[in-house]
């Protein structure tokens, strides 16, 4: 399958300039100095800042301002396109700001160490090729370094202090919303029993791929009722399956297609609240993920709705979304023998939840391997943003080509080093227990049904992982 253009693989000299220019603003907010250049200028404009804004005087004021400094800060030779942006990209005007990514960027400069933020960022890598991650933000914001810049690091603010992704709704997982379902404690309960329920019921599933090898995300909307799960077990339900279906992704494909599924809608189905989370997210925090949206058997009812849904949409997200309404439809975007039956297609597969394991994620529990891959990572990352800069610093001709094989191996590294690390940060899923996700990495969209293949035990030992 061809790469697209603007990604990873196909970049023109004027994109991969404007990668470099990400790559070299987004190593000073992390903190990172070059160790050829590194000045005691440089230093001051990256201060530790970690109160709260509350308790900001106008002293303090002016330190986050002077961290907002190196924005300001020229850097740029004309032949390498190592620039970093020019000036504070905060102050973009409010057309620009849908979600209001500029103030919440302005707040994690104020209130975060660079240390925490670069953290954030390397913990959202997992298994991407980092330039693959930063070229989502670039072709969002069209290539303006500034606004890509500001997106990038409102998401980590996001991931860490909303919705804790990686240290709590993918830490903890399926098997901490049974623990949560156990508890004493009413509201912890209901939390767990809401997350538990929506699994249970396949309200929503990842199966097979479209005709562009892009992961399928089902989304059965018949089995939506307002009110009956709290708005943060929605939300958490929300980005635990799009992170799950990160996961799958493979190179060069780098969206997936979602099919909502409107057989019996009714407006005791329709709830607003999540679709603005779920398009919030989308265009917010996980930009360049949506290939399609299919609409599937949408009933007259529906046309009301679409209005009111449409006018929140971005005019780009609007273009991937496409009504139909039968298995015919369907086969424009998905063979016939993979639509499964339940849509009257050919293929002899329907969703059934696999409950957690006992002691499934008990590797979770050992400190011990996990350091060493983190320590290990650690050192891979910082060699990584070593040769950032040397590429950064050659630009173009055959030593920046030298060293761009050099981030590109070292970028498979990070990735072999995730599968083995994954086992000790995050929780086990259905799709880990039915074989869809294998320890290495390895993915299998059509597993056998569950049922019919061994549920794997328990996995404790690092031994297989290779």
């Amino acid at each position: 399958m061809p790469v697209p253009p603007g990604h990873l693989g196909n970049l023109s000299p004027e994109q991969e300039v404007k990668l470099r220019e990400f790559w070299s603003a987004t190593l000073r907010i992390f903190g990172v100095q070059d160790p050829n250049h590194a000045t005691p200028a440089d230093t001051s404009l990256i201060e530790d800042d970690t109160q709260s804004v509350s308790e900001l005087d106008g002293k303090d004021k002016k330190k986050s301002k002077k961290r907002l400094g190196l924005f300001k800060k020229k850097d740029k030779d004309s032949t390498n396109g190592s620039a970093t942006p020019t000036k504070d990209p905060s102050h973009h005007a409010d057309s620009d700001d849908k979600y209001g990514q500029y103030k919440e960027f302005q707040d994690i400069i104020a209130t975060q160490s660079p240390e925490s933020i670069r953290a954030t960022f390397w913990s959202m890598v997992k298994a991407d090729h980092p330039d693959a991650l930063l070229l989502r933000f670039l072709r969002a914001r069209k290539w303006d370094v500034e606004k890509a810049l500001v997106m990038l690091v409102s998401t980590m603010r996001w991931r860490s202090q909303e919705q804790h992704v990686d240290d709590d709704i993918m830490l903890r997982g399926e098997g901490g919303a049974l623990e949560d379902s156990k508890s004493s404690d009413p509201a912890v309960k209901r939390e767990g029993e809401d997350f538990l329920t929506q699994l249970r019921l396949g309200k929503s599933f990842l199966h097979g791929t479209d005709k562009e090898g892009r992961p399928l995300c089902f989304v059965r909307v018949r089995l939506h009722k307002g009110g009956e799960q709290t708005e943060r077990s929605l939300e958490r339900y929300t980005v635990y399956v799009i992170e799950t279906a990160r996961l799958a992704l493979r190179p060069p494909v780098e969206t997936a297609c979602i099919v909502f599924d409107m057989t019996h809608f009714s407006m005791a189905n329709m709830d607003y609240t999540p679709v603005k989370f779920m398009i919030k997210v989308f265009e917010a925090n996980y930009p360049e993920s949506l290939g399609a949206v299919l609409v599937h058997k949408a009933p007259w009812i529906f046309q009301g709705v679409w209005k009111i849904i449409r006018g929140w949409l971005d005019p780009v997200v609007a273009g991937k979304v496409h009504f139909t309404s039968d298995v015919h439809d369907l086969e424009k975007f998905i063979p016939k023998s993979q639509i499964i039956k339940e849509l009257d297609g050919d293929e002899a597969w329907s969703y059934r939840y696999v409950e957690p394991v006992p002691g499934e994620n008990d590797a979770l529990k050992e400190e011990a391997p996990r350091k060493e891959l983190e320590a290990e990572r650690h050192n891979e990352v910082s060699e990584y943003q070593q040769k950032t800069f040397e590429w950064i610093a050659h630009g173009t001709g055959p030593e920046a080509d030298m060293i761009k094989e050099t981030r590109n191996n070292l970028a498979r590294s990070l990735n072999h080093n995730y599968w083995k690390l994954d086992k000790y940060v995050r929780a086990r899923t259905i799709y880990d227990r039915t074989g869809m996700i294998s320890s290495d990495g390895k993915i299998n969209f059509y597993p056998p049904p569950p049922g019919t293949s061994h549920i794997p035990k328990a996995d404790t030992s690092a031994d297989d992982v290779d």
